[in-house]
């Protein structure tokens, strides 16, 4: 029976992604009150968060309506929660994932390893590169005249997306690897289409980037290019 089943071909791609969605769905319940009760805990240090996003970004904030500085608050006790528990929504994903793709134990452990790293990784390259860099550029605009007044609730939300962004567009290599992994993509297509991989990663760069400059929209490209490339180094020492 066991030679039987390791013999069964693997399922098509389509019912792959539906038993995947099955799996998933199973978690999402006590995922989403695990991040309720979270944001709820979080919400009593975001002053301390929110002074310290503004002093690395040099910025003084206001509010405009009554609510304004509770929901900017809140927002971002959300969006700490997301970023603390980052590994366990990546333990439930490569879990989901491992069964109907054939992930086996060891591979996914990795899997899981390398994911929490290049997340936490771009997201520290946003917040210690990008933003300060992105932020002083757009305020730049300012003149005797146009003086900024940068909403909370809007700060708050400027920031919270756009490192959330970059730590999740930093895990190209990860899921480069499962996608030849699992026969979706392979190596050899990715080593083709690097001219269509250039375009692609220009047109997030500059969609993801909070300034239209060219010095910015590099500051992203050229680290996603690279990662492109790692995610192809890495798939040639996986033989892959």
């Amino acid at each position: 029976m066991a030679l039987a089943l390791e013999d069964t071909p693997p399922a098509p791609a389509a019912e792959q992604i539906v038993r995947f969605i099955n799996s998933l769905r199973r978690y999402l319940l006590g995922l989403l009150l695990t991040a309720v009760a979270l944001t709820i805990a979080l919400y009593f240090v975001t002053p301390a968060l929110l002074d310290l996003l503004q002093d690395h970004l040099d910025q003084e904030l206001a509010f405009f309506t009554v609510a304004e500085p509770i929901l900017a608050r809140i927002k971002l006790a959300l969006f700490t929660a997301v970023f603390v528990l980052m590994p366990v929504f990546t333990l439930l994903l490569w879990t989901a994932l491992a069964k109907p793709f054939r992930i086996p134990v060891a591979q996914r452990k990795w899997f899981l390893i390398f994911t929490c790293l290049l997340f936490y990784g771009g997201a520290w390259f946003c917040y210690a590169i990008t933003l300060p860099f992105g932020v002083k550029f757009l305020l730049g605009f300012e003149t005797a005249q146009l003086k900024p007044l940068i909403s909370v609730g809007e700060f708050v939300t400027f920031v919270s997306v756009f490192i959330l962004g970059f730590g999740l567009i930093f895990e190209l290599p990860i899921f480069m690897v499962f996608a030849a992994r699992a026969g979706l993509v392979s190596r050899q297509a990715f080593e083709k289409n690097r001219r269509y991989a250039v375009l692609v990663i220009s047109i997030v760069a500059a969609l993801l980037t909070p300034t239209p400059d060219l010095i910015n929209m590099l500051l992203m490209a050229v680290p996603l290019y690279l990662l492109y490339e790692m995610g192809i180094i890495a798939l040639r020492l996986l033989r892959s």
